[in-house]
């Protein structure tokens, strides 16, 4: 099915359709544009891409323009030119911390209602015992290190961000203030954490 051409500029000489491609980027596309006496290059690639002489669009000649145009967008800069930052690395380090503890939280307490439910009892007590006894040294502190620090930084950003919520420290100096606040006292709690 076509789609019909309506000739918007006498001037200029050139068409606009009126539907072919989504209604968000047609204005910005197909606007008559002159930079320096001359056509730019999006009016200019949209006319050479197939206005035909009948002002008829076909679905092919639509889709083909859609790709040529598609072609000529410029790719969005990717993470790799930026300089890192506080904020990145705590963006990130926040989200894997959360889903981490959740899922610890999860398959323990799946497991003790798993356990319950098949008649092996368990309580805390046990739970300790076993800990105590069973695991090596290593593993104990490898595990209370973990959970700790992961929890005292978790927590800490978590109120990093309820002060920004409020309209706090939202500069970039104020950023680098509360990152380096988190990360000393995820330092100061996670070790205490370990040690008890």
């Amino acid at each position: 099915m076509g789609v019909t051409v309506h000739k918007i500029s006498p001037l200029l000489k050139f068409c606009r359709a009126t539907s072919f491609v989504p209604r968000v980027s047609t204005p910005f596309i197909l606007r008559n544009r002159v930079v320096n006496g001359k056509t730019d290059f999006l009016t200019r690639s949209f006319h050479a891409a197939g206005v035909s002489k009948s002002g008829r669009w076909t679905s092919k000649s639509e889709e083909e323009l859609l790709v040529s145009q598609r072609k000529q967008r410029p790719i969005s800069p990717h993470l790799t030119i930026y300089e890192p930052e506080m904020s990145w690395y705590l963006s990130s380090l926040h989200r894997i911390s959360g889903v981490l503890l959740a899922l610890a939280f999860y398959a323990f307490t799946i497991t003790l209602g798993v356990k319950t439910m098949l008649g092996m009892e368990t309580t805390v007590q046990d739970l300790n015992k076993w800990y105590h006894e069973k695991l090596p040294k290593w593993s104990q502190w490898l595990i209370k290190g973990s959970a700790g620090y992961l929890f005292a930084f978790h927590f800490g950003n978590g109120i990093r961000h309820l002060i920004w919520d409020m309209g706090y420290e939202m500069t970039n100096p104020g950023v680098i203030k509360t990152g380096s606040i988190v990360l000393a006292g995820t330092l100061v709690l996670g070790t205490y954490l370990l040690t008890q």
